[in-house]
C-alpha cells in the first residue's frame, strides 16, 4: 500500500503542476495556477503521514518505508527547482517568456552549478536520514527497523558518489577549446532570473 502511495505522490506531483502552469499560461487563472502550486507541498505531507501510520500500527519496516524517506528528502531539496524548470518552459511556449538557458559546460559556472546541486543533494540526504532515524526512534524495536539503518547507508552511498561529481569539476575544470565561445553563466549564473512565479 505504501508503494502505491509514493507512485500515487509522484503521479501527483507532476499532475499538480501541470495543472497549474497550464491554468496560469493558457486559461490566465493565476489564483487557482497559485492553489495548485501552493498544494505541492501536501502530497509530502501524505506521504509522510501514511508512513508513520503504518510503522505505528506495528508494520515492519521495508523497502517501501526506506524508499518514503527518500522520496520526501530529494522531493524537499529538488522540488522547487522541479517547478522552476517546468515554469521557465510553459512560459517560453505560452506566454512568450525567454528560452530556457542550459545549464554552463565550463568552469567557473560549471563549477558553481555542480557544487550548488551538490548542496541540494546534501539537504536531500540529510531529511532523508533524519526521517529514517525518527522512524527507528518512533518504533523502538531493532528488529522492525532493521531496514531502515540498510537504507541511512544506501543515501549515505548515493551522496558520496554525488560528491565526486562536483569534486571532479573543481580539480579537473572544463575550459572552452580555441575559438570555442566561453559560457555567459547560463543556468547557474541566472539563478536569479524569473522562475516560478507563486
Amino acid at each position: 500500500m505504501l508503494l502505491a502511495i509514493i507512485i500515487g505522490c509522484e503521479i501527483g506531483f507532476w499532475a499538480l503542476l501541470a495543472a497549474g502552469l497550464a491554468t496560469r499560461y493558457l486559461l490566465r487563472w493565476r489564483r487557482v495556477s497559485t492553489v495548485l502550486l501552493v498544494c505541492l507541498p501536501l502530497l509530502d505531507v501524505v506521504l509522510l503521514a501514511a508512513t508513520v501510520v503504518e510503522l505505528r500500527g506495528g508494520a515492519t519496516a521495508g523497502f517501501s518505508h526506506g524508499l518514503a524517506a527518500a522520496y520526501l528528502g530529494y522531493s524537499v531539496a529538488f522540488g522547487h527547482g522541479w517547478v522552476r524548470w517546468a515554469d521557465e518552459r510553459f512560459a517560453h511556449r505560452f506566454a512568450g517568456g525567454p528560452p530556457p538557458k542550459a545549464k554552463p559546460r565550463y568552469a567557473p559556472a560549471r563549477t558553481r552549478y555542480e557544487w550548488r546541486e551538490f548542496g541540494k543533494a546534501t539537504i536531500a540526504w540529510a531529511i532523508g536520514c533524519g526521517a529514517l532515524l525518527a522512524m527507528v526512534a518512533m518504533v523502538g524495536d531493532a528488529e522492525r527497523t532493521r531496514a531502515l539503518v540498510g537504507w541511512t547507508m544506501r543515501l549515505t552511498f548515493v551522496w558520496a558518489v554525488w560528491s565526486l561529481w562536483p569534486i571532479s569539476h573543481t580539480l579537473w575544470p572544463a575550459r572552452p577549446k580555441d575559438g570555442e565561445a566561453a559560457d555567459g553563466g547560463g543556468a547557474a549564473a541566472t539563478s536569479g532570473r524569473r522562475g516560478a512565479r507563486w
